[in-house]
């Protein structure tokens, strides 16, 4: 007859199983942390790094795991000169939240700040994938298929870009600008002609951003041979 487990064996014999519950990975933060995140987004849009960096900090106190604040603390190393333990940081992110499209965009910022266009490059699409819609992806991911002398990719980006946000004005040049790259002369002018047409608003001769446009048209004519 075998004796009954003792409950210290029990214990004993389920620990690997206690410590695999230890410390789980949090994807989502609690109203107060998230509000706090979001603050910390825009400490790193106005470059103020070392406030973002001790509100990461803070949030990191209570969920270490926190694969977003992760790579955030990691994006806050790497403008402070703190490029290894940016990269480290950011992979943890990453490795703690692969569908997330900040740690993506962040890990895709390191590589394009070294100047490893590739890899931003696959970075900016996978974070695509998760926030299809995301302008702020968009724009960095425009930027560099620009640098990358992806001109089609750039066409692709700008279309959406404006479809997004039709009443911006960058957006209305910035595909022209993809079109003209492409050479495809008539299809630039005809985005710019649409974009004036589209105007709601009365024009007038100060409009100095207004007149631009209407030079760089000039200037395509010239290209193209038409004026």
């Amino acid at each position: 007859m075998r004796n009954k487990p003792t409950k210290r064996q029990s214990t004993a014999s389920n620990g690997k199983a206690n410590t695999d519950q230890k410390n789980p990975v949090t994807k989502t933060l609690p109203s107060k942390e998230s509000n706090t995140f979001k603050q910390i987004l825009r400490h790193y849009e106005y470059k103020q790094y070392r406030k973002g960096l001790k509100m990461a900090e803070g949030i990191l106190k209570k969920f270490p795991s926190h694969g977003e604040t992760l790579a955030m603390k990691g994006l806050f190393y790497s403008n402070l000169d703190k490029k290894d333990q940016a990269y480290d940081l950011v992979k943890l992110g990453l490795k703690n939240d692969l569908k997330s499209h900040i740690c993506w965009h962040v890990y895709g910022l390191l590589h394009r700040s070294d100047k490893n266009y590739e890899e931003a490059m696959k970075c900016y699409t996978h974070a695509l994938k998760f926030d299809k819609d995301n302008l702020q992806i968009l724009r960095d991911f425009s930027l560099l298929q620009i640098q990358m002398r992806s001109y089609e990719g750039f066409n692709d980006t700008r279309h959406q870009l404006l479809s997004l946000k039709p009443q911006n004005r960058t957006y209305w040049v910035g595909l022209a600008i993809s079109e003209h790259l492409l050479g495809r002369y008539e299809e630039a002018l005809n985005v710019l002609t649409a974009y004036e047409e589209s105007l709601q608003e009365v024009i007038v001769d100060k409009d100095v951003e207004f007149s631009e446009i209407l030079m760089y048209k000039n200037m395509i004519y010239d290209e193209a041979g038409d004026h």
